[in-house]
């Protein structure tokens, strides 16, 4: 990313690209949230009204009474039940109250160490009958805006970890199989073709699987990370290897070796670098496919367990259709799966180009 901001016709063609700009624009979104997620979700994660189970998203009402007001009110809501006794709401529109900004709430950490009441936004001397639900409620009646926003942490820092031990593996084997060839190439190749050759979806439940399943969510979370880099890095350390390869025969390099450069300091200062631009875009384009596999083994009970929130495991309360049918807005945890995986998409076509040298 540097060379993009430092080589300005790589720079002028990333911003001509349009839906890359987008992309950038929604992510950097996405994670503004997610590092102030503590205060910008209205309520903690794990605060939970069962009274509420399954409410509908709250309908913020410019106009009270006949006035219209910047500021808008939400009304609480108390369910009946009709003749296929169906849950059914209905808003109590004698209690009005606020939506304001900066409001008192639940007590939490901001960054694990920084105590906060005040949120966002919030309700104006609400009583704890009354809440905004912004995306509607879950189950057990917990805030899905709120449990969205948490999720992220989980969803949108797996992948970068994910891929940061990915490439680590990928440059060392790829770069010490390409420099030295030989028998040394050859093992370390065999080696990750074993990994390429079983469909990574089922070696990941293989690996998953040879843990316990009652495990703390930390534990899962850092044992997906490791799966999923054990999964990604032997397709990378195999172009890796081919550059290095290339990378070896020039002459640079030769002329490293002719001054009595170690192997360590030509691999790491002559041939690597050469394919950062390359690792740049590939490591863009990878990330989606860490939050799909976190997503796939928390929708199947296989990741971040409740209470603990994490977009794959939001998204596992939609996988009945008659869920979808009475709920919809349980589906909204893969709307924001999608938008991310498509505005990676999006960033690494518009990096990919910025970096050819040919376009």
């Amino acid at each position: 990313m540097a060379k993009l901001f430092a080589d300005k016709r790589a720079r002028e063609k990333f911003l001509g690209h349009p839906l890359a700009v987008a992309g950038l624009v929604i992510l950097c979104a996405l994670y503004f949230v997610m590092i102030f997620a503590e205060f910008i979700a209205p309520y903690h994660y794990d605060n939970s009204d069962r009274s509420k189970s399954f409410q509908p998203p709250s309908r913020l009402h410019f106009v009270h009474e006949g006035r219209f007001s910047i500021v808008p009110v939400v009304y609480p809501k108390s369910f009946t039940f009709n003749e296929y006794f169906e849950r059914v709401y209905v808003e109590d529109k004698t209690r009005p109250y606020k939506v304001t900004l900066f409001a008192k709430g639940d007590k939490v950490r901001l960054w694990g160490f920084v105590p906060i009441d005040r949120h966002l936004f919030g309700l104006k001397d609400a009583p704890d009958d009354a809440r905004i639900y912004l995306f509607g409620a879950d189950a057990v009646g917990r805030d899905l805006f709120s449990r969205i926003v948490y999720g992220s942490r989980v969803s949108l820092t797996i992948g970068f970890f994910g891929v940061m031990i990915t490439f680590a593996l990928g440059f060392l084997v790829g770069g010490a199989a390409g420099y030295f060839g030989g028998k040394l190439d050859w093992v370390l190749m065999r080696f990750a073709e074993c990994f390429m050759l079983v469909p990574s979806f089922f070696l990941m439940l293989a690996l998953r699987s040879a843990f316990p399943i009652k495990i703390s969510s930390v534990q899962v979370y850092f044992l997906i990370v490791v799966i999923m880099s054990l999964i990604g890095w032997a397709g990378f350390a195999r172009v890796i290897r081919g550059m290095s390869l290339s990378i070896g025969q020039r002459d640079y390099v030769t002329a490293a070796k002719a001054l009595g450069a170690g192997h360590l300091r030509i691999i790491f200062r002559h041939i690597l670098p050469q394919t950062m631009s390359y690792a740049i875009v590939s490591m863009t384009l990878a990330v989606p496919s860490y939050i799909l596999g976190e997503s796939a083994l928390s929708l199947i009970g296989l990741g971040i367990q409740d209470p603990y929130a994490s977009w794959g495991n939001l998204l596992s309360a939609a996988m009945h259709i008659s869920q979808i049918q009475l709920h919809p807005w349980v589906l909204l945890p893969g709307v924001f799966i999608f938008l991310t995986v498509i505005a990676f998409n999006f960033v690494g076509d518009g990096l990919r180009d910025a970096f050819d040298p040919n376009r």
